[in-house]
């Protein structure tokens, strides 16, 4: 099953797929409703790209806590500090993590993709 309740993208993107217990949600990024980029500040555009994971998540019936791996993409790796200090607002229960950096090609400075658990 697959969702569509991510803001639209220009390229042909699933917002998430059900595979068994599993639901994977694509990279967000920055984006709007309407799917065009909203440049911030590094924590602007990292707490848009949670938003949209949330949004995501919600419309597969599951919340940030059901998150049980986190990849994370972070232009800057000065960046790094403030990502690791936000991370615990949103990732309480320490999900498995991978975080890559210098990997956005200056498009964005932030982009968050997961899966989660729908079992049980």
């Amino acid at each position: 099953m697959t969702g569509s309740a991510a803001p639209p993208a220009k390229v042909l993107f699933t917002p998430f797929v059900r595979a068994g217990d599993y639901v994977f949600v694509s990279g967000q990024a920055a984006v709007d409703e309407d799917g065009r980029l909203v440049p911030g500040t590094f924590e602007e555009e990292l707490r848009r790209s949670i938003d949209n994971v949330r949004r995501v998540l919600s419309q597969a019936g599951l919340a940030l806590s059901d998150v049980v791996k986190v990849g994370a993409y972070v232009e800057d790796p000065a960046d790094l500090p403030e990502y690791n200090r936000i991370y615990p607002e949103y990732f309480p229960h320490a999900p498995a993590r991978t975080t890559l950096t210098s990997c956005l090609g200056g498009i964005v400075k932030f982009e968050l993709d997961v899966i989660a658990y729908a079992g049980d």
